[in-house]
C-alpha cells in the first residue's frame, strides 16, 4: 500500500459525538418512517429514506474523513468540505422529508408530554416562520458564505478547532435554511409563490459565481496560512486557490441550476388530480408554451411574412461576402487587419450559433448563397433529380469532418486569401448544384453550414409548424409543399402535417406564404422536446432509424470539443510532443489521428456501447439500437452549448478588432474616419475571461438539457425508474465526462487566433 493511501486511511477519525448523533438520527428517522409508512406510504417512498441517510453519510464524510485532515494543507480540499456541507448534505436531508419521521420515531410519552408543548409554543412558531421565510433563508446563506471567506475569519477557523467547527456548523445550518423553501419538505407549506424561487436560485448562483471568480482570477493568495503549508503534489498556493474556486464555481452552479430547471419543469408541467390525493406532476414531456407565435404579432409578423425581408437580409450579407472576398484578395495578408480574417471567423460563426439559441435558424433565413440559386433557375433548367444514393446526410458528415480537419491543418482563419477562395467555392458550388438539380439539393444534402444549423436548431426555441392540425386535415390542395402561383412551396419536402421539429428547415417561410388558410406559424416550443418521441417525420421517417442523421449530430457534438481542444495550450503541447516523437513534419498526421479518434471513433464507440448496455444490463429493453441512436441525438444540447461557449470567447475577445479593420476599409473607399487604432485588435484574453461565468452556465444548461432528454427518451420504454437509470448509465457517464472536458477546456489558456499580439 502506498504511503499516500496509508496516510489517507489513517486520517479517518471517529468522533463519538458526531458519529453517535448521526447514527441515532438515522435510527429515529427509520423508526418513525416505518410507523408513518402504514398510513401515508405515498408520502415517504423508500428513495426518500435513502436520500436522508445519504445526507447523514455526506455530512460525516465532510467532517470526519481525510478531507478534514487535509483541509489545513490544501484550500481545494477545504472548499470540497464546504461544497458537501452546503450543496449536497442539506438537500439530501430535506428530500427525506424528515420532520414527521423524526418526530414519530421518538417515544410516545416524550413526544406528547415533553416535546409537544414546546413545539406548540407561539414564540417558537414565530421564530420558525421568520427563519424559514425565503428572504431570511437567502440572506443567511449568502451572509454566512461571504463572512467566513473573509481572510481574517477564515484563517482563524483554520488555526482554532473550535472556530473551525463553528464555521462548518454555520455553513451547514445556513444551507439547511437556504434549501428549505426550495424543496419545501412535507408537511410544510410554501410561504410565497413558487415562482419567487426562480430569482432566489438565480441570484444565489450569481453571488457564488462572483465569489468563485475572485479565487480563480486573483493573482495573490488570499490566505497566507496556505503559503506556509507543505505543498502536496507540488501544487503552488495560487494554483491551489484557483482549483478551489473552480470547485465552488462549477459543481456549485451546476447544483443550483439543476434545482432551478427541476423547479421550472414542475411549475410548467401539467398536473393530475385524483380524488382524495394532492396534485402531482405527471411524468410526461412538457407542453409547448402557449400564445407565442411571431407571425401573429402585428407588425413583426407582417415584416417576417413579406418575401422582401428575406431578400433584403440576403442582399446585405451578399454585399458583406463580396467585401470579404475583395479584401481577402486585395487587403493586408495579416488576418487581424483584414475583413476576411475578422468577419467570418469572429462574428459570423458566433452570431449564427447564438441566433440558433435565441430564435432559430437565422443564418439560413438570410443566407447569401441562396441568391445565386435565383439566378441559376433563370439560366439553367435544373432538370435532374438528386442522385438516390446521395439522398442522405453522409455527404454532409464527410464535409463537416473535412471542415474541422481543414480548419486546423490549413488554418483558413489565419489566411485572408484562403477565406476568399472558400467563399468563391461556396458560391460556385451552390450555383452549380441548384442550377443542375431540382429542389433545394444544396441546402438539403451538401451545405455543411446548413447541416450544422439544422442540427443546432434542434435546441432552438421557435419552430415553423401548422397552427391547427384539423385545418391541414381538411386541406386538399397541399399548397404548403406543392406551392401555388406567386408562392413556391417547401423545396425541402417538409410536409407541415407531418413535420416535427426544425431538421432541414431553413426558416425560409415559403410555406407560410403558400398556405391559403393562414395556418402556418413561427411558434414557441421547448427546445429539443421533439427528441423525446420518435414519430414518422416528414422527409426523415423515424430518426432512430437514420444512422446518417445520428452520425451528423455526433460529428457536430464531438467536433465542438475537438475544435476547442485544438486551441488550448496543454492539448497543443501534447500533439507537438507526439509529432516530435514521430519525426519532424508529422504534425498533420497527429492532428488527423486526434480528430478521427475524437469525432469518429469516440461517437461510434459510444453508440455501440450504449446499444449493447441497453440490450443487456438495461433489462433487455426493446429496440436497443434505436434507443442508442436517439440518445446520441440527445447530446445535441450539450454540443451546441460547447460551440456557443467556445465561440463566445472568440467574439468577446475579438469583437473590438473589427473597428480598426472597418476604419482601414473605409479609408480605402475614400471615407475619412481617422487612423485605424490597431491596439484594439490585440489579444483580449482578460476581457474574455470575465465572461467565463456565462460560458459555464451555457455548459450547465447543455448538460442538464441532454440528461433530461435522455431520461425522457428511455423512461417510457423502461417503465421503472431503476430500469431507466440502469439503461442510461454509460450514456449518462459519457455526457458528464464531455461536460467535465468542456469545463476543463474553458479554464485552459486558449490561443488568441486571428488577433494581434501586443
Amino acid at each position: 500500500m502506498s504511503p499516500a493511501v496509508e496516510a489517507a486511511l489513517a486520517s479517518w477519525r471517529f468522533e463519538p459525538l458526531v458519529g453517535g448523533g448521526l447514527l441515532l438520527a438515522g435510527w429515529i428517522y427509520l423508526r418513525g418512517r416505518r410507523s408513518l409508512a402504514r398510513s401515508v406510504p405515498e408520502r415517504l417512498p423508500p428513495w426518500r429514506a435513502v436520500a436522508f441517510l445519504g445526507g447523514l453519510a455526506v455530512f460525516y464524510v465532510a467532517v470526519a474523513s481525510p478531507l478534514d485532515a487535509f483541509a489545513d494543507l490544501l484550500l481545494q480540499v477545504h472548499m470540497t468540505q464546504h461544497f458537501l456541507l452546503m450543496m449536497v448534505a442539506p438537500p439530501l436531508l430535506w428530500m427525506g422529508r424528515p420532520a414527521l419521521p423524526l418526530l414519530h420515531g421518538l417515544p410516545v410519552a416524550f413526544r406528547r408530554d415533553g416535546l409537544g408543548p414546546f413545539l406548540r409554543w407561539s414564540r417558537l412558531e414565530q421564530a420558525r416562520d421568520f427563519l424559514t421565510h425565503p428572504v431570511t433563508c437567502w440572506c443567511v446563506f449568502v451572509g454566512v458564505t461571504w463572512l467566513w471567506h473573509v481572510p481574517a475569519l477564515y484563517e482563524t477557523a483554520l488555526l482554532d478547532p473550535l472556530w473551525h467547527d463553528a464555521e462548518h456548523l454555520s455553513f451547514f445550518f445556513g444551507a439547511l435554511l437556504f434549501w428549505f423553501p426550495v424543496l419545501q419538505p412535507w408537511p410544510s407549506r410554501a410561504r410565497m409563490s413558487r415562482w419567487v424561487l426562480v430569482p432566489y436560485l438565480v441570484l444565489a448562483s450569481l453571488q457564488m459565481t462572483v465569489l468563485s471568480a475572485l479565487f480563480v482570477f486573483s493573482d495573490r493568495v488570499f490566505y497566507p496560512v496556505y503559503d506556509g503549508a507543505p505543498r502536496l503534489g507540488g501544487v503552488s498556493a495560487l494554483d491551489d486557490q484557483r482549483v478551489a474556486g473552480a470547485i465552488l464555481w462549477v459543481p456549485g452552479s451546476l447544483v443550483l441550476l439543476t434545482a432551478l430547471m427541476v423547479l421550472v419543469f414542475h411549475l410548467l408541467s401539467p398536473r393530475l388530480v385524483r380524488p382524495g390525493q394532492p396534485a402531482r406532476t405527471v411524468s410526461a414531456p412538457l407542453p409547448p408554451p402557449r400564445d407565442l407565435d411571431l407571425l401573429g404579432i402585428g407588425r413583426v409578423g407582417s415584416i417576417l411574412r413579406w418575401s422582401g425581408t428575406r431578400r433584403a437580409l440576403q442582399s446585405i450579407l451578399l454585399v458583406l461576402a463580396l467585401a470579404i472576398v475583395a479584401d481577402g484578395f486585395l487587403g493586408p495578408r495579416m488576418a487581424p487587419m483584414n475583413l476576411a480574417g475578422v468577419l467570418p471567423w469572429t462574428w459570423a460563426r458566433a452570431l449564427a450559433v447564438l441566433g440558433l439559441l435565441v430564435v432559430g435558424n437565422l443564418f439560413c433565413f438570410a443566407c447569401p448563397f441562396m441568391l445565386p440559386r435565383a439566378l441559376a433557375r433563370r439560366w439553367f433548367p435544373a432538370q435532374w433529380a438528386w442522385p438516390v444514393r446521395l439522398r442522405s446526410k453522409w455527404l454532409a458528415v464527410v464535409l463537416v469532418v473535412l471542415f474541422l480537419w481543414t480548419y486546423e491543418v490549413f488554418a483558413p482563419w489565419n489566411g485572408p486569401l484562403w477565406t476568399a477562395w472558400i467563399l468563391i467555392a461556396y458560391f460556385a458550388l451552390a450555383l452549380l448544384v441548384d442550377g443542375l438539380f431540382q429542389g433545394a439539393s444544396f441546402c438539403k444534402y451538401v451545405c455543411p453550414i446548413g447541416q450544422f444549423n439544422f442540427i443546432g436548431s434542434l435546441v432552438s426555441p421557435l419552430e415553423v409548424r401548422a397552427r391547427a392540425s384539423h385545418v391541414c386535415a381538411d386541406c386538399t390542395t397541399q399548397d404548403c409543399i406543392r406551392g401555388r402561383p406567386g408562392a413556391p412551396g417547401c423545396e425541402l419536402d417538409l410536409y407541415l402535417p407531418t413535420k416535427v421539429g426544425n431538421l432541414d428547415c431553413t426558416f425560409c417561410l415559403d410555406c407560410v406564404r403558400a398556405c391559403p388558410h393562414d395556418n402556418v406559424g413561427l411558434v414557441a416550443r421547448w427546445p429539443g422536446v421533439e427528441l423525446t418521441t420518435d414519430p414518422l417525420r416528414a422527409s426523415f421517417g423515424r430518426l432512430g432509424l437514420r444512422r446518417d442523421v445520428v452520425a451528423l449530430a455526433l460529428a457536430i457534438v464531438f467536433g465542438a470539443f475537438a475544435n476547442a481542444a485544438g486551441m488550448v495550450e496543454p492539448v497543443v503541447a501534447g500533439m507537438r510532443r507526439a509529432a516530435e516523437a514521430l519525426g519532424s513534419g508529422e504534425g498533420t498526421l497527429v492532428f488527423t489521428a486526434f480528430l478521427l479518434l475524437s469525432v469518429v471513433g469516440a461517437p461510434a464507440l459510444l453508440v455501440l456501447t450504449t446499444s449493447r448496455w441497453i440490450g443487456r444490463a438495461g433489462g433487455g429493453l426493446p429496440e436497443a439500437a434505436i434507443l442508442a441512436r436517439r440518445l446520441a441525438l440527445a447530446l445535441v444540447p450539450l454540443g451546441i452549448a460547447m460551440w456557443a461557449a467556445h465561440l463566445l470567447f472568440h467574439l468577446v475577445s475579438g469583437a473590438a478588432g473589427t473597428l480598426p479593420v472597418a476604419t482601414r476599409v473605409a479609408r480605402g473607399l475614400g471615407l475619412s474616419l481617422g487612423e485605424p487604432d490597431w491596439s484594439m485588435a490585440h489579444a483580449m484574453g482578460p476581457v474574455a475571461d470575465g465572461w467565463i461565468s456565462v460560458q459555464i452556465v451555457l455548459l450547465d444548461v447543455g448538460l442538464l438539457s441532454s440528461l433530461y432528454l435522455g431520461w425522457r427518451i428511455v423512461r417510457p420504454v423502461a417503465g421503472r425508474i431503476g430500469a431507466t437509470v440502469g439503461a442510461l448509465l454509460p450514456w449518462a457517464a459519457t455526457t458528464v465526462l464531455l461536460f467535465a472536458v468542456g469545463i476543463w477546456l474553458l479554464f485552459q489558456p486558449m490561443e488568441m487566433r486571428g488577433m494581434l499580439l501586443p
